[in-house]
């Protein structure tokens, strides 16, 4: 089952309950239904991590338990998904928003010379927050949709294996 190839993965409830970040959540991190895994839940979550993973704001996976938690989702996997966007992956991710979000809106798309400053992103993001925002909701919007069909489909195709596989078991054993 699938359920057995997650839990490999994911650290124990209580170390995500008493992350540092995470504490604020309180008594809502306490619902055993963040953390169960099944189809509904695991889909959830990698919808609700990918979404908060193209958001452009710090802290993504506070984001990501904070909308987990009235979703009723599986956190670990939720806030995991975030780093899907990290220092590495941003800039493509953010430079290819940003140029879907020009594209939507039919708008040039600005030179940008990149320099390391808060004045400059400052000044950077007036000439360019409406076409990369834009571009940040329409990914997270469809990596959230792709990746929970992606996930209940091979869900769904796994048990499938899993009772035919069992179905033959008996089918063979039944025979003298």
């Amino acid at each position: 089952m699938p359920k057995r190839i997650i839990k490999r993965y994911l650290p124990d409830h209580r170390i995500i309950r008493d992350h540092k970040h995470l504490r604020f959540f309180g008594k809502l991190l306490h619902d055993p239904n963040l953390w169960h895994l099944n189809r509904r839940s695991v889909s959830g979550a990698m919808s609700v991590g990918l979404f908060a993973a193209f958001i452009p704001i710090p802290f993504q996976m506070v984001l990501a338990t904070a909308l987990a938690i009235p979703f009723r989702v599986n956190v670990p996997i939720a806030a995991s998904l975030v780093w899907l966007t990290n220092p590495i992956t941003m800039p493509p991710v953010f430079y290819t928003a940003y140029k879907l979000g020009s594209w939507l809106l039919d708008t040039p798309m600005h030179a940008v010379t990149f320099e390391m400053s808060v004045a400059w992103a400052k000044q950077e993001l007036i000439l360019i927050w409406q076409p990369f925002l834009l571009g940040c909701f329409i990914l997270a919007t469809a990596s959230a949709v792709l990746g929970n069909v992606i996930v209940r489909l091979l869900w769904r195709l796994h048990v499938v294996r899993y009772i035919k596989r069992k179905r033959e078991k008996r089918r063979l054993l039944n025979i003298p």
